[in-house]
């Protein structure tokens, strides 16, 4: 069976029922947004292995988190182009 033969048949399989609304054993969902990340966006970019494990050597040693770090960075660049920081991460 090819994999589009397997990803068809997996969609016309039927949907298991859905648990009654407010039931607590259910999960929240994937696309369920963390309160802390509400009303922000993701910044991300790729660099090597090498600047990725020390930046997280450097959270660790610090005691904060490698989003606090990158806020602390995305500050400083904005004050050096003459930006006022944004603030609250």
């Amino acid at each position: 069976m090819s994999r589009f033969a397997a990803i068809k048949s997996e969609k016309a399989k039927p949907a298991p029922p859905a648990a009654p609304a407010g039931d607590p054993s259910e999960a929240p969902t994937a696309s369920a947004k963390a309160p802390a990340r509400i009303g922000k966006k993701a910044v991300s970019g790729y660099f090597s292995p090498e600047m990725s494990r020390g930046l997280h050597l450097l959270a660790l040693e610090q005691g904060t988190s490698l989003q606090a770090l990158m806020g602390e960075a995305f500050d400083d660049l904005m004050r050096k182009y003459g930006k006022h920081p944004f603030g609250e991460r």
